[in-house]
C-alpha cells in the first residue's frame, strides 16, 4: 500500500531527494553505530569489576561494593530511559538521521567526560548525562530501518543492524581488561581504568565521520543538528538534575543504596505516567497505548532486565563462580555478548520467513523467550554450588552463548511485531515508548541484582530472578494479537 503525503512528511527525512536510499548501506552504518554506542556504556561494568578486584578507584573501598556499582549503572539507564520516548518524537519532528547523529556526538564527548572525571559523584553525572544523549539511538535507528527497508525485509534489517549491539558488547567486555592493563603499563596505576573510556571515545568519533558522510551523500543532503540538539538539551537539563540530585541526597545523608534504586524507579514510573496521559490527551493513544502495544511494550522490560543484568555483571559473575581472573572471566562472559551476532540476524530472517510464508511471528517470540528462560535456570543452578563444586568456564561459556542466541534472536522479532501494530507516522514515538516502558528494567536490574549479590554472597538469586520475569514476559507474549505486516514501499532519501 503506497503512503500518503502526510505519512511521508511526518515519519522521512528532511530534504528528500527523492532518490532510493541503497538500504544495505544504510544497515551497515546504523550497525557501526550500535557497535559503538554500546561499548561506550558496557565497558562500566568491567570497569567497576576491576575496581572492585583491585580495591582501587572510588568503588574499590566502599562497604557493599556490588551494590553501589550497581547503582552507578542503574543512574545510567535512568538517564538512558529518559530520552527514549522524546528521542523518538524529536526524530519524527526534525529527522530520525539527525538524532542518530546528535546521539552519536553525546555518546563520544561524554565517554571522554567520564574517563577526565575525579570521584564518585562526578562519574555518576558524566554517566546519566551519557545516558540522556545515548537513549535517542534506539526509536530514531529502528525508525529509519523500516522507513527504508523493502517490507520482505524489514525485520531481518532490525536484526542484522542490532548484531552491533553484541559486538559492541564483546569489544566493551573484551577490551576494557586489555586497555586497563595498558593503561597499568604506561605508569597510571590506580587511574588505569580511565583508560578504556579514552580509547572508545576515539572509536566513535571516527564512526561519526562515517555516518556523517553517508547521511549527507547518501540520505537527504546537509543535515541540520542544531535544533533538535537545543531540544533535547532543554529536556535533558531538568531530568539531568532530579537524577544527580538524587544521587547526591543519597551521597550526602548515607542512605542504603536499595533506598535511592527504590527512589529512582518511583521517578522512573511517574516520569512514565506523565508521559501516557500525555500521549492520551494528544489523541494518539488509539495507536500508541492499545492493548496489544502495552502488552509488547511491559513484556519487553523482561528483555531489558536480562540484557543489562548479563551485560553490567556478567564478567563479576564469571570470576566469582569459577575463581578466575578478570580477563579469562571478560573472555567467557563475551560468549554471551558475541551469541547476538548469530541471533540477532537469525531471528531476523526466520521472522521474515515466516510473514512471506503466510505464518504468525508470535510463535517464534515464545519459543526464543520459553527455551532462553529455560537456559537461564540452568546457569543459575550451574553457578549455585559451594565452593568445593566451581563450574568450569567451558561451562559457563557454553550456557551463556547458547542462551544468548535465543535472546537476541527473539528481539529484532518482537520489534518487527511492534512497528506493524503502528501507523508509520507513529513509529518513532513508539520505538520510543517501547524503550521508555521497558528500561524500567535496566534501571532496576544492576542494582537489584547487586544488593542480592551482597545480601546473599551469591550471583544465583539474580540469575533465577532474571530467569523468572523473563517466563513471565512469556503469557505477556501469548496474550498479543499480531498484525499482518503492512506492504509499503521503502521511502526515498
Amino acid at each position: 500500500m503506497a503512503r500518503s503525503g502526510p505519512e511521508q512528511a511526518t515519519a522521512g527525512t528532511p530534504g528528500r531527494t527523492g532518490v532510493p536510499v541503497p538500504y544495505r548501506a544504510l544497515w551497515a552504518v546504523l550497525l557501526l553505530g550500535w557497535v559503538v554506542s554500546y561499548a561506550d556504556r558496557t565497558l562500566t561494568g568491567p570497569v567497576i569489576a576491576w575496581m572492585i578486584e583491585n580495591e582501587a578507584g572510588f568503588i574499590g573501598d566502599a562497604a557493599n561494593p556490588a551494590t553501589l556499582g550497581g547503582l552507578v549503572g542503574s543512574m545510567f539507564f535512568l538517564g538512558y530511559m529518559l530520552t527514549q520516548y522524546p528521542g523518538g518524537r524529536l526524530g519524527d519532528r526534525f529527522g530520525h538521521r539527525e538524532m542518530i547523529l546528535v546521539s552519536l556526538l553525546a555518546a563520544a564527548v561524554l565517554t571522554v567526560v567520564s574517563g577526565l572525571v575525579t570521584g564518585l559523584v562526578a562519574f555518576v553525572a558524566a554517566r546519566v548525562l551519557t545516558g540522556l544523549g545515548e537513549g535517542v539511538f534506539y526509536s530514531n535507528d529502528r525508525t529509519l530501518i523500516m522507513n527504508h527497508t523493502p517490507a520482505e525485509k524489514r525485520t531481518l534489517g532490525l536484526g542484522v543492524v542490532i548484531t552491533g549491539l553484541s559486538i559492541g558488547l564483546t569489544l566493551g567486555i573484551i577490551m576494557t581488561p586489555v586497555l586497563i592493563d595498558w593503561g597499568v603499563a604506561l605508569g597510571m596505576g590506580d587511574e588505569a581504568w580511565r583508560m578504556p573510556f579514552f580509547a572508545f571515545a576515539a572509536f566513535t568519533f571516527v564512526v561519526i565521520v562515517i555516518v556523517y558522510g553517508f547521511f549527507r551523500a547518501r540520505m537527504g543532503g546537509a543535515l541540520r543538528l542544531g535544533p533538535p540538539f537545543l531540544r533535547l538539551l532543554l529536556f535533558s537539563a531538568p531530568t539531568f538534575a532530579v537524577i544527580v540530585g538524587l544521587f547526591l541526597l543519597a551521597d550526602t545523608f548515607a542512605w542504603p543504596e536499595w533506598v535511592t534504586a527504590v527512589v529512582a524507579s518511583v521517578i522512573a514510573v511517574v516520569y512514565v505516567a506523565v508521559i501516557v496521559r500525555g500521549v492520551q490527551r494528544s489523541g494518539r493513544g488509539g495507536a500508541l497505548l492499545n492493548r496489544n502495544i502495552w502488552l509488547i511494550y511491559v513484556a519487553y522490560i523482561a528483555i531489558l532486565w536480562n540484557l543489562w543484568f548479563f551485560s553490567f555483571w556478567s564478567v563479576q559473575i564469571v570470576r566469582e563462580a569459577a575463581d578466575s581472573s578478570l580477563l579469562a572471566a571478560a573472555l567467557t562472559a563475551a560468549f554471551n555478548a558475541g551469541a547476538g551476532i548469530l541471533g540477532f540476524p537469525v531471528g531476523g530472517w526466520l521472522a521474515d520467513r515466516a510473514v512471506r510464508s503466510g505464518r504468525a511471528r508470535k510463535p517464534l517470540a515464545l519459543i526464543c523467550t520459553a527455551v532462553y528462560s529455560a537456559l537461564v535456570v540452568v546457569f543459575g543452578w550451574s553457578i549455585s554450588g559451594d565452593d568445593d563444586q566451581l563450574p568450569s568456564l567451558a561451562l559457563l561459556g557454553l550456557l551463556l552463548f547458547s542462551s544468548g542466541v535465543f535472546f537476541n534472536a527473539l528481539q529484532p522479532i518482537v520489534q518487527g511485531i511492534t512497528g506493524d501494530l503502528v501507523p508509520i507516522g507513529e513509529r518513532g514515538a513508539a520505538f520510543g515508548m517501547l524503550n521508555l516502558v521497558s528500561e524500567i528494567g535496566a534501571v532496576l536490574s544492576p542494582v537489584v541484582s547487586g544488593i542480592l549479590r551482597d545480601a546473599t554472597g551469591s550471583w544465583a538469586p539474580g540469575v533465577f530472578l532474571a530467569a523468572g520475569i523473563m517466563i513471565v514476559s512469556f503469557f505477556l507474549y501469548l496474550m498479543v494479537r499480531e498484525e499482518s505486516p503492512r506492504v509499503e514501499e521503502p521511502l526515498p532519501a
